[in-house]
């Protein structure tokens, strides 16, 4: 009877593929990493509650989403700044498609962690106040330890004023960029964002506007897109992510009128998946469509979102008064939290994996637009009129004694 080993991995053709593909990954790339679910690479959106609800924990590369929002505000353009500068900072490469770099300055900027907006929040009236706390003997003598012997009267020291440390500077942070970047720091995969602040773009080419030129009608003008698309991706090295942007499709106010037939739109977005599936470590898009235009119901609309990879739908309130603070009979308010401008619909997402995926849950979901952060999270109906406890929030949800008796 013969013996041998059997743990022993026979070499074939399949290996080696997955060696070269997991070679061929972007992984180097700022901003990129590996997906929880299956490996494939992801880069944020800007926004931490959209990378959570695309499935990946962020937005899987080779891939489009077709933003569409209803009405005339401008909660669809947010997001896809959010996207802008969350690419600007990471070092990607940002094509944005039919505005011109006035749209890039109003990028937000980053917003300030919890302790230097507290430093910041000193004013130079409340420390005047605090330093006429302390008694003048007490002022004139200094902090301990704050200075060498000689600051306090005492007898200077050579060897104190050689080991003294020099004094602390106020420094504001400013943004690390991948030429700038500390290699001993950690760079966020997903930066917050301030919307009262503008995001300062010290390179000049980190923002790609591509204009849309006017064309006769039979030509297509999404062409010059198409080819410059195309050059920038060949004119880089494959280390590099490419974000294209492409704000309000078929508006009026950027595009042609003949920009809206089929022939030419879904020529261009089908022309448009082909990219992304040819670079699918170095390409995603974002692309935002006013439903007031072309509305879901429209033939049009329906081949659109089929050729695109995800599609989300924002749909806010159309009344000021439903984003208030709900108050009972009693007047009485609910809940002092932030409340929803609108509701978010998704209609379809970029697949999991190779088995299949992409499904949508079935929660009700709401979008919140504050300050520093553009919030997506499930829908609560308020309480009950009637339910005091519920309303005033005490009820914790334990047992009492009504509740246990039969």
């Amino acid at each position: 009877m013969s013996f041998r080993k059997r743990n022993v991995g026979l070499s074939g053709p399949s290996s080696q593929v997955q060696i070269a593909g997991s070679e061929g990954q972007n992984t180097s790339t700022p901003g990129v990493r590996p997906s929880p679910l299956d490996g494939r690479l992801i880069t944020s959106t800007g926004a931490s509650s959209l990378d959570d609800l695309l499935g990946h924990a962020g937005f899987a590369l080779g891939n489009s989403i077709l933003i569409e929002e209803d009405g005339t505000t401008e909660f669809g353009t947010t997001l896809l700044r959010y996207f802008a500068a969350e690419g600007v900072i990471q070092g990607h490469k940002v094509h944005v498609v039919g505005v011109g770099e006035p749209w890039g300055k109003e990028l937000p900027g980053v917003a300030a962690s919890a302790g230097e907006e507290k430093s910041r929040g000193k004013s130079s009236t409340e420390a005047h106040k605090e330093r006429m706390k302390i008694a003048w003997r007490y002022e004139r003598l200094g902090e301990f330890g704050a200075g060498p012997p000689s600051a306090r009267g005492g007898t200077p020291s050579i060897l104190s004023s050689a080991n003294a440390s020099p004094p602390a500077v106020n420094r504001i942070p400013a943004i690390d960029f991948p030429g700038e970047r500390n290699p001993t720091v950690p760079t966020p995969f997903c930066h917050t964002f301030d919307l009262t602040k503008r995001l300062a773009v010290t390179d000049p080419k980190a923002l790609n506007f591509i204009p849309v030129r006017p064309v006769p009608v039979e030509k297509s003008p999404f062409e010059q897109i198409l080819q410059t698309t195309r050059e920038q991706l060949a004119s880089f090295p494959k280390t590099t992510l490419h974000r294209l942007i492409i704000p309000s499709l078929l508006s009026p106010a950027f595009y042609p009128p003949h920009a809206s037939s089929p022939q030419h739109v879904l020529q261009f977005l089908h022309s448009l998946r082909a990219i992304l599936r040819q670079y699918p470590t170095q390409l995603v898009a974002m692309i935002s469509l006013p439903l007031m235009l072309y509305p879901r119901s429209a033939g049009l609309t329906t081949w659109m979102e089929l050729l695109s990879d995800g599609v989300i739908e924002l749909s806010p309130f159309p009344h000021p008064v439903d984003a208030g603070p709900s108050t009972t009979a009693g007047g009485a308010t609910t809940t002092h939290e932030e409340k929803p401008q609108g509701i978010v619909k998704v209609h379809r997402l970029p697949v999991f994996s190779e088995k299949g995926g992409g499904g949508v849950s079935g929660d009700d979901l709401v979008f919140i637009v504050s300050r520093r952060k553009f919030l997506i999270k499930p829908f609560n109906l308020p309480p009950v009129e009637g339910d005091l406890e519920a309303q005033r929030g005490e009820g914790d949800g334990k047992p009492t004694n009504i509740d246990i008796e039969f």
